[in-house]
Formats: C-alpha cells, sequence, structure tokens
C-alpha cells in the first residue's frame, strides 16, 4: 500500500486511512484528490480564507495546513484519521477542525468539496455554505467520474452558480462555480413519520433511508429481544429507532446510541428526547467508530444492524470490528443480535469471534443472528 502522497510543489505526505489495520490495500487519498492539488500549486492562498467539507482522510487538510484552513467532516473516523495525519504531517498552521456545520462562521474564499453521494447530505452542505460565500468566494469540487451525478450538478448549479468542469484525468474531474446565488435557508433537518411509531422522527441530511424505515430496519424491529436488559446498545444507530423501540420494551434500561455520523448522533438524540421527554438520563449518545473505546463488560445487549461501506469503499470490515467491540463490551451472558443480508456471511464471522452464532429469523433477503458471549 503507498502511504506516501506527492503534493505538487510542495513536498511528501505520510497519509494512512483510520483505523489502522493489518495488511491495508487502501491507500488514503484518490486522484480528485490529487487533481484538487495540481489545480492549486499555482494558486496563491496567502490571506485566503480556505474551507474543505468532506476531506475523507486528510489529504487535503495536510497539503493545505500552512494556510488559514477550517475542515469539516460528519464522520468520526474521517475526523479521527485528519488529526493523526495532521500530527504525522505537522505544519506551520493550525488547521481548525469542526464536525457540526452550526460552526461555520464568516465567509470563505475557497471551498474545496469532495461531494458525497448523498444528495440529501449534499443539499444540506450546500446550502449552508451558502450563508458563508461573498461574490468572489470559489467553488472547486473534486468527483471520480464513476460517482459523478447529475444530481450534484443541478444542487450546485442551483445554490451556488453556473458550474463548469475540468478534463478527466485519472479516471477524476473537478467542477467549479463562483457564487452567483443569493443564501438559502436549508431545508434539513426534517421531521418524518415512521411507521410503528406514534410520533414522527427528526432526520438530519446524512442519514440512510432519510423519507422512511428500510425494509431491513423493519423486518429487525419485529425481532428485538425480549427480556430484563439493564443496559442496552444501538451499534451504528442512524435515527435511534432500534433503541427507541428497546426503550419502550425495557423502560427501566439505560440506552446507548453510537455511530460514526454525528448527524447520526444529533437525530438520535432528538428523537429519544421526543419519544421519552421525562427520561433525559435514560440514554447517552457516542460519536465514535464502532464501539472501540467502550469500556468492557458493561452491557446487557447489543443490536446491530450494520453498513457494508465507508463512503464509496464496499466490505464487511466495518461489521466485522462491531462484533468484536461488542464482544468485548457485553457482559459474561450478554447477547449481541445482529441482522444483514443473507449473503454477507455474519452467521460464520460470529461463530469466529463469539463460539457461537444462530439464526433465528429470516425473509427472503435478511437473516437475523444471536450470539452470545460466553
Amino acid at each position: 500500500m503507498n502511504t506516501t502522497l506527492h503534493v505538487p510543489g510542495g513536498g511528501d505526505l505520510e497519509l494512512r486511512r483510520y483505523p489502522l489495520r493489518r495488511n491495508e490495500q487502501l491507500q488514503a487519498w484518490d486522484s480528485a484528490d490529487e487533481l484538487i492539488l495540481q489545480h492549486l500549486q499555482p494558486v496563491d492562498l496567502e490571506g485566503r480564507r480556505v474551507l474543505i467539507l468532506n476531506d475523507a482522510f486528510g489529504a487535503l487538510s495536510c497539503a493545505l495546513r500552512d494556510f488559514d484552513v477550517t475542515t469539516y467532516t460528519d464522520s468520526f473516523v474521517g475526523m479521527q484519521a485528519i488529526g493523526l495525519n495532521l500530527q504525522r504531517n505537522p505544519g506551520q498552521g493550525a488547521v481548525r477542525l469542526i464536525h457540526d456545520l452550526s460552526d461555520l462562521s464568516g465567509t470563505y474564499d475557497l471551498v474545496l468539496l469532495r461531494p458525497p453521494k448523498n444528495l440529501s447530505f449534499l443539499e444540506d452542505l450546500l446550502c449552508r455554505l451558502s450563508s458563508h460565500l461573498h461574490p468572489a468566494s470559489r467553488l472547486v469540487c473534486g468527483v471520480m467520474v464513476k460517482h459523478q451525478s447529475r444530481g450534484a450538478f443541478e444542487l450546485i448549479g442551483r445554490i451556488i452558480g453556473e458550474t463548469r468542469t475540468s478534463l478527466a484525468h485519472k479516471k477524476a474531474r473537478l467542477i467549479f462555480a463562483d457564487f452567483q446565488r443569493e443564501p438559502t435557508a436549508s431545508p434539513h433537518p426534517r421531521s418524518v413519520s415512521l411507521e410503528g411509531f406514534d410520533l414522527p422522527f427528526v432526520h438530519h441530511s446524512n442519514l440512510f433511508s432519510r423519507e422512511k424505515l428500510d425494509i431491513g430496519t423493519r423486518f429487525f424491529l419485529e425481532h428485538l429481544p425480549a427480556g430484563n436488559f439493564e443496559t442496552i446498545l444501538d451499534l451504528g444507530c442512524a435515527n435511534g429507532a432500534v433503541g427507541v423501540r428497546a426503550k419502550q420494551q425495557n423502560p427501566a434500561a439505560r440506552v446507548i446510541f453510537s455511530d460514526d455520523s454525528y448527524m447520526a448522533v444529533l437525530s438520535a438524540r432528538a428523537n429519544f428526547a421526543r419519544h421519552f421527554p421525562g427520561d433525559p438520563a435514560g440514554a447517552d449518545f457516542v460519536w465514535t467508530n464502532c464501539y472501540e473505546d467502550g469500556p468492557p463488560q458493561s452491557l446487557d445487549l447489543v443490536l446491530c444492524n450494520p453498513p457494508f461501506h465507508q463512503g464509496t469503499t464496499v466490505g464487511d470490515f466495518i461489521a466485522r470490528q462491531m462484533f468484536s467491540d461488542a464482544h468485548r463490551a457485553l457482559r459474561p451472558g450478554g447477547l449481541l443480535r445482529v441482522i444483514g443480508n443473507a449473503h454477507l456471511g455474519y452467521p460464520q464471522e460470529l461463530r469466529r469471534i463469539f463460539g457461537n452464532g444462530h439464526v433465528i429469523a429470516t425473509n427472503p433477503k435478511f437473516l437475523i443472528v444471536d450470539a452470545r458471549k460466553r
């Protein structure tokens, strides 16, 4: 795996993904990052305020670390990677790291954006950004050609200004837009009614299945375990629907909601408060990678619907870490209940980690598996 990024006119950077994994095959940047940096080589950034949005592992932040840079990411994994890579590549400046869009401040002269695939999230980013631009502000987006979408062009054109593009290079392309519009209020977060719940849910923009319950979660909610559980973890909580239902079934329990997405944690916090206004101490909310820093032997039940991608990278590495973290955090006799697509091989992976794994429910697409800590 290559860990050295050559910055045009700026030396070399040592960059790694987070979390560090043995035999890592994926590097911490892509051709779109390289193309942005090539474009910036002749640009004088001295005295200009730069905002970086969705810098996956810190390639852009580290390359521009000597300038007045603010970097935003919704991802805990991204935030950790950026921070650690900045430590590996110290500079003269201090990059400001933020994970809440409400922390944007003042106006920015140059914005570097890696557009997310989630168009609701992109819309939210652009709307919030539009209040922090001036007529001379420029947006530069780096995209891999295979991931670019017409919807992204339409959003940029409507909220920021007329778009133009670079030639493709190494399967990447740049999109440029100067700020020509008026500030636009964001329509996010939204209030969404969900089947099986009396009260609507708050959904921030960077959630999976933002308009309704996805079919996997619906099936999972039909098969939550019964028992006397004192401490429950909704691992990868998204909007918190699973943890809310678990709390409804176990009123005396303390429920922990954890997710890599800060917007997911915000959503879960709002939804717990809406459903249990009289029990503010009945839940904790953790922005983290899986449950990597969770205290050992502290949980009775873990409920988990693992994601199978990190950004545009597809794989089962997140599920494997979730299962290992759950095993460490469960008390002896504690239960992990997992839902996943039938072809993903979760029963075998749980048997490897827990020494057991039993399918307790199936439908044509999903299976639900229990593993108990011995």
